[in-house]
C-alpha cells in the first residue's frame, strides 16, 4: 500500500517508515499539516496515519480537510500520545477509522493497517464482481457488459479491474504505472493516456452504461459513476481527451 504519514518528530517518522517498509508498504512522511494536505490532494494514497499535535495545525483539522476535499473514503488512523476517551471520541467523530496511542507496537500497527485495508477494499477477495451493467470475473479475467463478454487484452483487464475497485478515487499516472504495469521508474506516462483512451471505447464507458473516466488535468484519472443522461460538457470532455491522445500517437 501507499501510505501517507503525518508525524513531526523525525526519529519517530523514520521508525514508522521502517516498520511499514519491511512489510512491503511505501510510506511518505510529512512534518506539517500543510505539506501533508498538499500531497494528499495531488497524489494517490491507500491509507493515512495522523499525529494529533503538529506545528501548524491539529491532526483533527487535517482530518476534517481530508474528509471535505477527498471524495473517496480513504482509511485514516490516528497515532498519537493523546489517549483519553474524549480524544478518541473526537477523532472518530471527525472521521477517523481507528485510533492508536503511542508508543504502538509494530505488530499491532501493521495489523490495524491491514484490517483497515481489507475493510476499504472488500472486492479484493471476491471472484465475481458487479459494477452496474459490468460483471468482472477475477479468476477467468473476463469482463461482461450487459451479459456480453468484452474483447480485452490482459493489460486492459488489469487496468479496468483497478479502476472499478478504486472508483471515485483520483489515480495519478505514476500510481497507475506502479500498480497496473509494475513500473516504478520514470517513463513516458503517455503510455497510461493511450491505454485509458482505448479502455474508454472498449468498455463502453458512457452515460448509458453508468460510468465515465474523468481526466484530472496534470494529475491523473478518476472512474466516476454517472447519471444515465450525460450533459453536453461531459460528452465533450470525453471526446476531447480521446482526441488529444490520438493526436499524440499519430
Amino acid at each position: 500500500m501507499r501510505i501517507a504519514l503525518l508525524e513531526d518528530q523525525q526519529e519517530q517518522a523514520q521508525h514508522i517508515q521502517s516498520i511499514l517498509s519491511e512489510r512491503g508498504h511505501h510510506c511518505d512522511s510529512f512534518a506539517t499539516g500543510q505539506s501533508f494536505l498538499s500531497a494528499a490532494l495531488h497524489r494517490s494514497y491507500d491509507l493515512m496515519i495522523l499525529d494529533w499535535q503538529i506545528p501548524d495545525m491539529t491532526g483533527i483539522d487535517v482530518l476534517k480537510s481530508v474528509r471535505a476535499q477527498i471524495n473517496w473514503p480513504i482509511p485514516v488512523v490516528f497515532l498519537t500520545q493523546r489517549d483519553s476517551e474524549a480524544d478518541i471520541v473526537e477523532a472518530l467523530d471527525a472521521g477517523a477509522d481507528d485510533f492508536l496511542a503511542k508508543p504502538a507496537g509494530a505488530a499491532e500497527l501493521v495489523a490495524r493497517i491491514n484490517a483497515l485495508a481489507r475493510r476499504a477494499n472488500p472486492d479484493n477477495e471476491k471472484e465475481d464482481l458487479k459494477y452496474g451493467p459490468f460483471e468482472v470475473n477475477t479468476q477467468h479475467r473476463t469482463v461482461f457488459l450487459h451479459g456480453e463478454e468484452l474483447a480485452l487484452t490482459d493489460k486492459d483487464f488489469d487496468l479496468a479491474l483497478f479502476l472499478f475497485q478504486n472508483q471515485g478515487r483520483l489515480l495519478t499516472r505514476e500510481v497507475l504505472l506502479e500498480r497496473v504495469w509494475g513500473l516504478t521508474k520514470d517513463i513516458n506516462t503517455r503510455t497510461v493516456d493511450t491505454h485509458m483512451s482505448r479502455l474508454r471505447r472498449r468498455l463502453g464507458l458512457n452515460p448509458e452504461n453508468g460510468f465515465r473516466i474523468k481526466t484530472i488535468y496534470q494529475r491523473g484519472y478518476r472512474l466516476e459513476a454517472m447519471k444515465a443522461q450525460a450533459t453536453s460538457d461531459e460528452i465533450t470532455e470525453t471526446q476531447t481527451a480521446d482526441r488529444e491522445v490520438h493526436t499524440y500517437n499519430e
